[in-house]
């Protein structure tokens, strides 16, 4: 079935104070999906995010951000005085997210709001107020279910607090960084995740713990009620599965002989790709690496777990970096770049035939961009999986001199219908962005293939001013033969490169970008979705 949609994360939603949440405004966004004819919402990694606020660098693999949390309906649930969430002068309610500020003020009001909420679990006659005795079992049930993550997650979190406040503390008075990571500042026996030496921490720390699980469960019970409701509006969820974990997460520190780590904790090979579009010096991502001879001995299960987990909150599953399967590129630990990386073998179909074996036929979509080889395509036609066609890849000018355009990516080349067409990714510039950025040659030949007229460089820089070429990039898309095609929000609204969402190989200001009101409800939005939908009917989606 041929399908269409758009690529948009949580944050990026407007409506709620400082960044989007998982409140009206999410629900309000699945029924613009459902006016325009829309059948699918991708997003980014749903994870809590790190360093840099990167969806990509998450501090769990399994559990959900807090920050997609929303006051406003933990409120209306009786879970939050109103009090609590008052929003400070300090936070915006439109404009780019300040992650700093957010998070100081969200992280604080949910500690507090997590507190009120096991006082009222646990002495709803002191707490003063009535409680309902199934949200209380839900919670339980929660924690119970959730058990081979989030027991370690929220000793994670409680430990990493304490050491981070430490070393920071540390800093302050040596006048230098001091690292506080797991692997290098905190109690040897932790650091280990010695089992007598995180539970005594447990006990130790048990209001620490039980508050991030109720933080979980927040998030766990917002993002279920939006799922449930897009699916009845007839929109699925495309999720998204960094290859990688964080060096900073529960993931490595609870699973440390699935990883390429020596004895001392410390890691002998991290992650990244070698020069390419994005970089010439390589990304250096500084993840570490799985170890997959050990990995296997057990059938992939921590894997398997990692996709069952992923498939009760989304319906499909985007994984990022998909090539790392056949071969990943190993940078030695310390390097300043990833120049000087190899290539290492992956696990390849083995991985995939034990995921398929425990789950059955599986909604996955392989991000297979970047250095692509032939053994990287055997691999993803052995899975079975759709690959990415990215329209702003397909433009070659030499191809374009020589009278044969060839690029895999331009829809008229497309080997098959078993794949997903994107105009970007959030790792590119917004299809307006990008092309008010190109020379008058490279122009010309887009705006030649996407009219099918000879045009002008002064004809093609007017298609740009005008927002034509962008609304022709999005029109190609929809009319590949691709399965599915999908459109960043920005594109469908052309907005410029102040709506990029990340720059590859730096930090500071990514992944901040969130839309205006009007772009999921109101004319702007009733206009938009009407073109969508025609877009839909023409092209069978």
């Amino acid at each position: 079935m041929r399908k269409a949609g758009i690529l948009l994360h949580p944050t990026s939603l407007p409506g709620s104070a400082g960044i989007g949440t998982l409140g009206k405004s999410a629900f309000k966004f699945v029924d613009f999906l459902e006016k325009a004819g829309m059948k699918v919402w991708q997003v980014l990694p749903l994870g809590p995010t790190g360093y840099g606020d990167s969806p990509y660098q998450s501090f769990s693999t399994f559990a959900l951000n807090p920050l997609f949390i929303d006051f406003d309906d933990l409120v209306e649930r009786g879970w939050a005085n109103p009090k609590l969430v008052k929003k400070p002068s300090y936070i915006k309610s439109k404009g780019p997210v300040d992650f700093g500020a957010v998070v100081w003020w969200k992280q604080n009001a949910l500690k507090e709001i997590s507190k009120n909420f096991l006082e009222l679990i646990t002495n709803p006659d002191v707490a003063g107020q009535d409680f309902d005795p199934e949200t209380k079992m839900e919670f339980f049930k929660f924690c119970r279910e959730n058990q081979y993550w989030l027991k370690d997650y929220a000793a994670f979190m409680s430990i990493k607090s304490f050491y981070d406040a430490k070393a920071e503390k540390e800093s302050q008075e040596k006048n230098c960084a001091v690292n506080g990571s797991w692997n290098v500042y905190w109690d040897k026996k932790l650091s280990k995740h010695n089992e007598q030496a995180v539970e005594k921490w447990i006990n130790e720390h048990s209001e620490d713990f039980l508050q991030t699980e109720v933080i979980q469960f927040f998030a766990a019970k917002q993002w279920q009620a939006l799922h449930e409701y897009a699916l009845s509006k007839g929109i699925q969820i495309v999720g998204d599965v960094p290859i990688f974990v964080a060096a900073d997460s529960s993931d490595v520190w609870a699973n440390q002989k699935m990883f390429q780590i020596d004895s001392e904790g410390k890691f002998t090979s991290v992650a990244g790709v070698p020069p390419d579009y994005f970089s010439a010096t390589g990304q250096l991502w500084g993840n570490p690496l799985y170890d997959w001879k050990n990995m296997k001995k057990d059938g992939y299960s921590w894997w398997i777990l990692r996709i069952k987990k992923m498939l009760t909150l989304v319906d499909y599953v985007r994984i990022d970096h998909f090539r790392g399967f056949e071969s990943y590129w190993a940078v030695p630990f310390g390097s300043e770049n990833a120049i000087n990386g190899k290539w290492e073998k992956g696990p390849g179909i083995e991985l995939f035939d034990a995921i398929k074996k425990k789950l059955g036929e599986l909604p996955l979509i392989a991000e297979d961009l970047g250095i692509i080889t032939d053994q990287v395509r055997d691999l993803r036609d052995q899975a079975a999986l759709p690959g990415m066609k990215v329209l702003q890849f397909a433009f070659d000018r030499n191809e374009w001199k020589s009278g044969a355009l060839k690029n895999a990516f331009l829809p008229h080349n497309f080997e098959t219908k078993n794949c997903v067409a994107y105009t970007g990714t959030h790792d590119n510039d917004t299809t307006q962005g990008l092309l008010e950025s190109l020379d008058d040659e490279l122009l010309v030949l887009i705006a030649d293939y996407l009219t099918g007229e000879k045009t002008s460089p002064e004809k093609a820089r007017n298609l740009v001013k005008g927002k034509k070429l962008t609304r022709a990039f999005v029109k190609a898309v929809f009319a590949s033969i691709a399965d599915i095609a999908v459109v960043p929000l920005q594109d469908i609204y052309a907005v410029g490169n102040e709506g990029r969402m990340n720059m590859p190989s730096t930090s500071g200001k990514n992944w901040s970008w969130r839309a205006e009101s009007g772009m999921i409800e109101g004319t702007k939005a009733e206009k938009a979705a009407e073109w969508l939908k025609n877009l839909s009917v023409l092209y069978a989606r």
